[in-house]
């Protein structure tokens, strides 16, 4: 049987995705490493464009086609599902939007699997290779310790494309809980580890030089989290591939000056942090206690990963209740003060299968619910739901501007060059001189949807003024402090 695995990409921002570099779609490189021969497997990634999905698939010769997406991707999964049943290919959708919601997933596929399904995908293979694939099946939160689940094919790139890092997965699940996020739904609270052995062989044998691990929670929330990450840390260096990452973890790790100076070590160059906000009743909303009890000491915390040489990748969520549309200016000037070094600043976004989702939905506070078309719309660059303190579309302007500004204006250099002046680490700044710059392509690429959008260039307003203010304060900002401290060691 010859199985093609899908990630499609919502049209809507097609481009915007494509412009930095190009991160696999880990999920589809695990289901492929799980296909016993003698089945084969292609991957088709949407990351590269959508237009030769259709002839790639009428030409591939193809008895099963599986679709994982996030919901912004949902519309298009639909459409190469219908494309798929008239040519009588069998297809079977997964992934965190059908599992959310299954019954409408299967107005569209002839079958959906939820949740992780690990442990159910070597059955689904086999039951479509017999002709018997069923209409739903159920995967499971498995232990992948002791069951030595999560390796990813990674020698297995894409046919219409070439992914430009490597991705690795060495946890799943965290417990913080967000209101606004599916990974806890998805991926369970409790953290499960993989067997560090098996995270190092594939470490070793992964071919790209940097490398993307994509723990929600690398670092984890209490002493235990921490233990596993130092251990994973220390085996790393004695007994892994040299070769530079990154990876997503929660704020309380900038307390924790051995595990930075291991991180650093092992060749970690930055962690995206979801900050979300500066306003406690908003971190209240979202359930984030994590940042409220650590809100204080935010300066501290991003200087302990300075000072250990990792950059500040910062995540700002506007739209809470408390929020108005100088919110976007006053969380850009606010995390380039903190010295926040990578900054990206989106729409909230109240997904499906999150409490949010239900509790916007019981209100009849969203806006765009003709589905599945409406999907293609929850895309974290547009409002689609009524925020309290201001308009969707005041809030999508406010967005706008800041875009506008990091599309025109000269500040990635001087910010890779405050970072360098912070860490003290010339990898670790050409690693933020990289991401700002893919960021402020995207925004040149997302810049003539938004004119066309909204029908005019933010040249000038007072919102605008602070957002310059945020652009041109690069080198100003508390390096006093900072070079005192010890250099890290590249």
């Amino acid at each position: 049987m010859k199985i093609a695995l899908v990630n499609p990409i919502s049209r809507r921002t097609q481009g915007y995705h494509t412009v930095g570099s190009y991160i696999p779609q880990l999920g589809l490189q695990v289901l492929a490493e799980l296909v016993p021969p003698p089945h084969t497997v292609d991957i088709i990634d949407e990351v590269f464009g959508t237009e030769a999905t259709d002839r790639l698939i009428t030409g591939g010769g193809y008895d099963l086609v599986g679709v994982t997406a996030y919901t912004s991707g949902a519309t298009r999964a639909y459409e190469i599902a219908a494309g798929c049943r008239a040519r009588g290919i069998r297809t079977i959708m997964g992934g965190p939007h059908a599992s959310a919601v299954p019954d409408e997933a299967g107005l569209h596929f002839d079958s959906v699997a939820i949740g992780e399904c690990d442990t159910a995908w070597p059955r689904i293979v086999e039951d479509a290779a017999a002709g018997r694939l069923q209409p739903r099946y159920h995967g499971e939160l498995s232990d992948l310790e002791t069951m030595s689940l999560g390796r990813a094919r990674q020698d297995l790139q894409p046919i219409n494309g070439r992914y430009s890092v490597s991705a690795i997965q060495t946890s799943r699940g965290c417990p913080v809980g967000c209101e606004y996020c599916s990974v806890t739904q998805f991926n369970g609270a409790p953290i499960r580890r993989r067997r560090i052995e098996d995270i190092l062989t594939e470490w070793n044998q992964t071919p790209k030089p940097f490398c993307f691990v994509v723990d929600d929670n690398f670092f984890g929330v209490g002493p235990r989290h921490a233990e596993w990450a130092k251990e994973l840390l220390r085996a790393i260096i004695k007994h892994g591939r040299k070769r530079l990452w990154f990876s997503q973890t929660t704020i309380n790790m900038g307390d924790d000056p051995e595990g930075l100076r291991l991180a650093y070590r092992a060749g970690c160059r930055g962690m995206l942090i979801g900050f979300e906000t500066f306003n406690a009743a908003n971190l209240r909303e979202y359930h984030k206690g994590i940042n409220r009890n650590n809100l204080a000491r935010y300066q501290t915390l991003v200087n302990g990963f300075h000072r250990a040489g990792i950059a500040v990748f910062g995540g700002f969520i506007v739209g809470a209740e408390e929020d108005t549309p100088e919110t976007v200016a006053e969380t850009a000037l606010a995390a380039v003060k903190l010295g926040v070094d990578i900054i990206q600043v989106t729409n909230l976004t109240p997904l499906p299968g999150t409490k949010m989702y239900d509790r916007y939905k019981a209100e009849g506070r969203l806006l765009a619910t003709d589905y599945p078309a409406d999907w293609e719309r929850y895309t974290f660059t547009e409002t689609v739901y009524n925020p309290r303190k201001m308009t969707a579309r005041e809030l999508d302007e406010a967005i706008y501007e800041l875009r506008y500004a990091a599309a025109k204006r000269n500040w990635v250099w001087k910010r890779a060059i405050r970072s360098l002046l912070r860490t003290r680490s010339l990898t670790t700044s050409l690693f933020v001189q990289g991401m700002n710059a893919g960021w402020k392509r995207m925004a040149r690429v997302q810049a003539p949807k938004d004119a066309e959008r909204f029908g005019f260039s933010p040249r000038q307003s007072p919102r605008l003024s602070k957002i310059d203010d945020a652009f041109r304060m690069h080198l100003d900002v508390g390096l006093t402090t900072q070079a005192a401290q010890p250099a890290a060691t590249t």
